[in-house]
């Protein structure tokens, strides 16, 4: 640098370069968090889902980021700048809503704008780089408060229904067939992850949990045609007229018509059962469980993973029954419960959830 007639040499030391290198980090990490962060989903989702709002991030200070910055950094800032361009207008195109939305995270607009000042006097030099992690860390406070806000979403969708959302959201977090190396997040050169960005992992695992969550509740007619014939609670049996108790609608139809997944899950059992004839049953999690019964084929497998919507068999007439027609059950931890509110009411606010959830449109 000349100052005043002298040239002055600012050496670019080993610790600093490595503070440069923690910077373009954080950038690669805030990039692709939605894909990386699954690994949340697996690791620690479960562990936070009632405690999040009542763990803060630390600000890391201003002043301990001043040795992070030095030296000709014209090219690494012409970098870093292009591709914060990019994390600016993915912010730009979050809700609106998320700023109503009570939490906890933490800003820090007045503390990195400190940093700026601070590098900006003692290296000039690195002001643009100072500016650029300002701005990253913005980004990373932004998309913890749209993550904090879709949970929020898709946690009242499901209490509406009357479904409890840690039991749905750690559901969608199992450890089934999970394993590989151990490597563990960093956003510095020497291993260790600033907070913010924990936090933002945390919350967007959460509210990959809770909409998985809403994935799995009843919400897809099971037949094709909707006329009931039966409808859940206690009626006369049509075999020997005395009362009983029926525990699910039964939905007539033609023999050989699709029967489809009311939601996503796994096929917990294929095959024939008492009074039932041919049946499927789908394990959802959180113990619920839907049944199909009376079938005239079975196209699935137990242990299959099953999308709602997908063909399950064909309607039939098999088992304890008078004429083709599909029996359809919602259990929730073994016990029969009424499937039409899930049926009427889930598609609703399932959909209201989603359709707020999603990211407007880029102009």
């Amino acid at each position: 640098m000349r100052s005043h007639g002298q040239v002055r040499f600012i050496k670019v030391s080993s610790r600093l370069q490595m503070g440069a290198a923690s910077s373009v980090a954080a950038l690669i990490i805030a990039v692709t968090g939605t894909m990386g962060v699954m690994a949340f989903n697996k690791y620690q989702a479960e562990a936070h889902l009632a405690s999040f709002q009542a763990e803060k991030a630390q600000v890391a200070s201003s002043v301990e980021r001043l040795e992070a910055y030095g030296g000709n950094l014209d090219k690494v800032i012409d970098d870093l700048s292009t591709r914060q361009d990019v994390l600016d207008a993915m912010t730009e195109m979050l809700p609106a809503d998320i700023r109503a939305v009570e939490t906890n995270v933490t800003d820090s607009s007045d503390e990195t704008a400190k940093t700026v000042e601070r590098v900006g006097t003692a290296f000039p030099q690195a002001v643009g780089l100072a500016v650029i992690e300002a701005r990253q860390i913005a980004f990373v406070e932004s998309v913890t408060r749209f993550a904090d806000w879709r949970a929020k979403r898709a946690e009242a969708a499901l209490r509406k229904l009357d479904l409890d959302p840690r039991g749905m959201a750690a559901a969608s977090g199992g450890h089934d067939a999970m394993g590989g190396p151990l490597e563990l997040l960093a956003t510095s050169a020497d291993g260790s992850l600033d907070p913010r960005f924990e936090r933002m992992g945390q919350s967007l695992a959460r509210m990959s949990a809770l909409e998985q969550a809403l994935d799995r509740v009843p919400q897809v007619a099971p037949a094709v045609d909707d006329r009931i014939t039966s409808r859940y609670g206690f009626r006369r049996d049509p075999f020997n007229g005395r009362s009983a108790m029926h525990n699910g609608i039964d939905f007539k139809g033609k023999t050989g018509s699709p029967i489809y997944a009311a939601a996503s899950g796994r096929v917990s059992f294929a095959g024939r059962r008492r009074g039932y004839g041919k049946v499927v049953e789908i394990s959802h999690g959180d113990g619920m469980m839907t049944r199909y019964a009376h079938l005239s084929r079975i196209d699935v497998s137990r242990g299959e993973t099953i999308g709602g919507g997908d063909v399950l068999g064909g309607l039939g007439s098999t088992g304890r029954s008078t004429g083709p027609h599909l029996h359809f059950e919602v259990r929730i931890n073994g016990r029969a419960v009424n499937p039409r509110p899930f049926l009427e009411t889930a598609p609703d606010v399932l959909e209201e959830a989603r359709g707020n959830a999603r990211i407007r449109s880029a102009p």
